[in-house]
């Protein structure tokens, strides 16, 4: 049996992490049979970052290379039939939000004060109170070298935001009016595609980017086709 080890729903949504949302809507998706692990300590997983599983005696990190051995082990219905150009599109709209997009919705959550102090009592509301005033803070600071390090915390907030609209607006205007981002049929990109459109769209956490992925009706209408699909329990 699968199990996955996530972060907790909150804010409205299955998992303020794209990347464990992505995971966990391929599972329901695929309909592989899994259990959601009771509580997952960030600090234990084998990257030190969550999603991961476990299937039998082996452990797996990080949802693409997860999604990878799900494949691998329990067959792919969802993109045995892509096309290679499709793989390709495939590739590059799933390098949009997970390396570029991402960063975006990072500053909005991290170097905001006001969604930081939500982060804060969420993630570290549970520490005991002298590793509570420090932890957090330090925590904070390493993202913000990241975001530094990646290269987009270099630009002004204004830049950061246009980069970030610039990738919604790209997936708004490849999805169009189909019913998934490759066409008819739902195929691994959707799971990734839900992942991070829900956390614009649906989290109940201020946002220029949310603000403006609300903006594109087909983008809420994917949004409500996936749960109505996948999550209506």
């Amino acid at each position: 049996m699968i199990t996955l080890y996530q972060f907790q729903p909150c804010l409205g949504i299955q998992n303020l992490s794209p990347f464990c949302l992505k995971l966990e809507s391929y599972l329901r998706m695929t309909e592989l049979p899994y259990t959601v692990a009771d509580a997952a300590d960030v600090r234990k997983a084998p990257k030190q970052k969550l999603p991961y599983i476990t299937d039998g005696d082996r452990t797996i990190a990080d949802s693409s290379f997860i999604i990878d051995y799900l494949k691998q082990t329990y067959g792919d219905p969802l993109d045995q039939n892509l096309s290679l150009p499709e793989q390709g599109i495939s590739l590059a709209f799933r390098r949009l939000m997970e390396e570029n997009l991402y960063w975006a919705m990072v500053y909005s959550r991290w170097a905001e004060d006001d969604n930081w102090k939500r982060l804060r009592d969420i993630y570290f509301s549970d520490l005991p109170p002298i590793l509570r005033t420090l932890i957090p803070s330090q925590v904070r600071k390493d993202t913000l070298q990241k975001l530094d390090g990646h290269g987009i915390g270099r630009h002004s907030r204004a830049e950061i935001y246009q980069i970030g609209q610039r990738d919604i607006k790209a997936l708004s205007d490849f999805l169009s009016g189909k019913p998934f981002l490759l066409g008819d049929r739902p195929t691994s990109l959707d799971a990734t595609g839900y992942g991070f459109l829900a956390n614009l769209c649906r989290v109940q956490m201020p946002s220029e980017l949310s603000d403006y992925a609300k903006q594109f009706d087909n983008l809420m209408a994917y949004c409500d086709r996936l749960e109505k699909r996948y999550w209506k329990s």
